[in-house]
């Protein structure tokens, strides 16, 4: 019941003042014209900056929504929407222009819902990854467009297959018990990823993002980690093997958020296809290696989910205004979703944040870290649980917490420092120590119709 109720009550929040908004295929120069207007709209809780250009020069440009642009808050998580990855798929890159001018223009009239997400989220939107694929299927039109015209970039790459593979390296890793998190890049990274990717992987880096989707089309279904399935066994473009993540039923909590926000993913029959409940595994449906939702969650912090909204890539205007009203409330309630779990600092006795402590949840199998300030947040789901804070040079702090169904729970980590022995003391372990360090393994550094994702 509460599942159907949420995104009702919601919903009817949203309904009034609700303002009419144009609905129409963007260009390059129209999606920046229309980034800036809502900028000037809203100058006072809106930024726009640009993480980089594509191979042909244009802009990757964000907007960003929060009470103080442009500054992280302690204790206030950082959100991301990311749209038209693939170029040609380009309802996410419309329906993310819509979401920004509602953001402004229910901040103006003094939404109560809208003014507490922007207050409390730092909500950072790129209507597109891939201008330069827009314009290739912009040219041909909703009414001639090719299924792959304009998919790629301008170098003819899917960009989502363009990320580092860590999923191989996380397998790896699990069975030799290494790094959970943060899987270090191979050496080599940067020469084998196109502009696009290089920058968001720098934006992704830059900030400590929490919570993430990445907008797509050719079939309506809300597609969680892991894409890349464990079983190299089959090399068919078609296996399909469900390859859960550590926090598989916190994945498939927040795409069931969306969904039945959504006015029909949720019914499960689209497009051709049947999802239970409008969700998948992404290596259930088929296996993806390289892709995006995948390196965030290995790389970051960030957990990322792909949404595909529509089963026509490039729908017709008039059917725009539709895909928005099925739409709104599941953008809204989403970005709700960052404000669960656990959240707090990680301190040393003088009370200055300590960055990159490492945060682990006892049976959950992957860490997460704190930002620069020492502020951290952690997505769980209800429930009690065991919890460890520990950084190079301090004593780990375990402490038990229960997290409820609304706000997050607020738990703060005060971390000693670790008494440093007089030389004498070392010298007793030393055997000790150095066999341990020789028996030690180390991860290497870096020896559908798939159209979709």
């Amino acid at each position: 019941m509460a599942r159907w109720l949420r995104p009702l009550v919601g919903a009817l929040l949203l309904l009034e003042g609700a303002a009419a908004l144009s609905f129409l295929h963007h260009r390059y120069e129209e999606l920046v014209q229309a980034l800036f207007r809502v900028q000037s709209q809203c100058p006072y809780v809106t930024r726009i900056y640009s993480i980089g250009r594509s191979v042909e020069g244009r802009h990757l440009y964000v907007l960003e929504f929060s009470d103080f642009p442009g500054i992280h808050e302690p204790l206030e998580p950082e959100f991301k929407y990311v749209g038209n990855m693939h170029g040609n798929e380009v309802l996410g890159r419309e329906l993310l222009l819509q979401l920004s001018e509602f953001l402004c223009e229910e901040y103006r009239r003094g939404n109560e819902r809208i003014t507490r997400l922007i207050h409390d989220t730092r909500i950072h939107i790129m209507p597109s990854m891939n201008p330069d694929g827009y314009e290739v299927a912009a040219k041909q039109g909703p009414d001639s467009n090719g299924y792959l015209t304009g998919r790629n970039n301008a170098n003819g790459v899917d960009l989502n297959r363009n990320f580092p593979d860590l999923n191989t390296l996380m397998y790896y890793s699990r069975e030799i018990s290494g790094p959970n998190h943060h899987i270090p890049l191979p050496d080599n990274w940067k020469s084998q990823v196109e502009p696009e990717t290089l920058a968001v992987i720098q934006w992704i880096s830059s900030y400590n993002f929490v919570l993430s989707a990445n907008l797509h089309g050719g079939a309506v279904v809300a597609n969680y980690p892991y894409d890349k399935s464990q079983d190299q066994r089959f090399r068919s473009h078609r296996r399909t093997v469900n390859t859960p993540t550590p926090d598989d039923k916190l994945f498939q909590k927040l795409a069931k958020t969306y969904s039945y926000a959504h006015s029909w993913m949720h019914r499960g029959w689209n497009c051709g296809d049947y999802f239970a409940d409008g969700i998948t595994n992404g290596a259930s449906w088929y296996s993806l290696s390289k892709g995006m939702q995948d390196f965030n969650y290995l790389y970051t912090n960030c957990f990322e989910i792909t949404l595909e909204l529509s089963c026509n890539k490039f729908p017709p205007e008039e059917d725009l205004e539709r895909q928005w009203m099925a739409n709104r409330e599941a953008l809204v309630a989403f970005i709700e979703e960052v404000h669960q779990g656990i959240k707090g600092m990680v301190s040393d006795e003088n009370n200055n944040g300590i960055a990159g402590a490492v945060i682990s949840v006892q049976g959950i199998s992957h860490d997460i870290t704190s930002g620069d300030m020492g502020d951290y947040f952690r997505l769980l789901l209800p429930g009690t649980y065991t919890v460890t804070a520990s950084a190079e040079g301090y004593q780990p702090l375990t402490v038990t917490t229960t997290v409820g169904p609304a706000a997050p729970s607020l738990v703060h980590f005060q971390l000693k420092q670790e008494v440093v022995r007089k030389p004498a003391e070392r010298k007793a372990s030393g055997t000790r120590m150095n066999n341990k360090a020789l028996q030690k393994k180390v991860v290497p550094r870096a020896t559908r119709r798939g159209t979709q994702r």
